[in-house]
């Protein structure tokens, strides 16, 4: 079974020894899942959460222009997976050729389906097993 997720906010979670490590919060069935993320990652989402561009097309902007110029569309993502403290995720896409739909499903790092999530207001879900892993109680954020 999966839960549909919303970005709580992109944030930075600070260590005891006071390294700073960058977080995407998802808010899915009452819990809260941090997903730690790089810098560019954390800025890439940050942009598309606050509707703004940056002055040329990053990564995500550019592959979500690439892919609807291909007759394709993001149809959701999915954080699937948890194994050694690493998240994994799926794009699931569709393209249309000569009429006929094609459906894709692409591996990813749950950092860029987020990013595209973002920029195509698509769906992110994510599996019960992995909130009931890595999900913390809303009120700890």
């Amino acid at each position: 079974m999966t839960a549909t997720a919303t970005v709580r906010g992109v944030g930075v979670s600070v260590s005891e020894d006071g390294h700073r490590t960058p977080v995407v919060l998802l808010d899915a069935s009452d819990r809260v899942v941090p997903i730690f993320i790089s810098d560019d990652q954390a800025q890439s989402m940050q942009l598309a959460l606050d509707g703004e561009n940056f002055e040329r097309p990053l990564t995500h902007d550019l592959l979500v222009d690439m892919v609807m110029e291909f007759g394709g569309a993001i149809d959701r993502v999915r954080i699937d997976d948890l194994a050694d403290a690493t998240f994994y995720a799926k794009i699931d896409a569709e393209q249309y050729r000569d009429g006929e739909r094609r459906q894709l499903s692409f591996d990813a790092r749950p950092s860029d389906a987020i990013a595209l999530a973002l920029r195509t207001d698509c769906p992110i879900e994510i599996s019960d097993e992995v909130i009931d892993r890595a999900g913390r109680p809303a009120s700890s954020f």
